[in-house]
């Protein structure tokens, strides 16, 4: 396996481990609660999550195909969740080629310059990239 895959691989896990600290042992109505009126409610942004691991597959595939889900159960979504990354890492860990393949380097992302406010495309450089 290519050191990439294997970056995209972690990354992968990554989500992973931080998503599923954000959503286990969610209180009952959670899925409901959002920050503010007009703005994604809990199972709305998970929702959105599994969507774009669905297309980030179907990437993988050479398509670019894009579905919002319409199914608003949070658990339907937390299993959604998981399995989406399984599959995307699973597709990562074959020998089929990936469609849309673009190279980005590694970085330590706690050493990198981030400021609060700043988003847009007036970015720091990285710090400390690696292979």
């Amino acid at each position: 396996m290519t050191p990439e895959r294997e970056m995209l691989r972690h990354m992968v896990a990554t989500i992973a481990y931080r998503g599923g600290k954000a959503i286990r042992g969610a209180p009952e109505g959670f899925g409901s609660v959002s920050v503010g009126e007009g703005s994604r409610s809990a199972v709305e942004i998970l929702a959105h999550i599994g969507d774009l691991f669905d297309w980030a597959r179907a990437l993988a595939d050479g398509e670019h195909r894009w579905a919002e889900s319409t199914d608003l159960d949070w658990d339907t979504q937390v299993e959604r969740f998981y399995s989406g990354l399984s599959e995307v890492d699973t597709r990562i860990a074959s020998e089929e080629p990936l469609g849309r393949e673009a190279p980005v380097r590694g970085e330590n992302y706690f050493k990198a310059e981030v400021e609060r406010g700043r988003v847009g495309r007036d970015q720091d450089p990285p710090v400390f990239e690696f292979d």
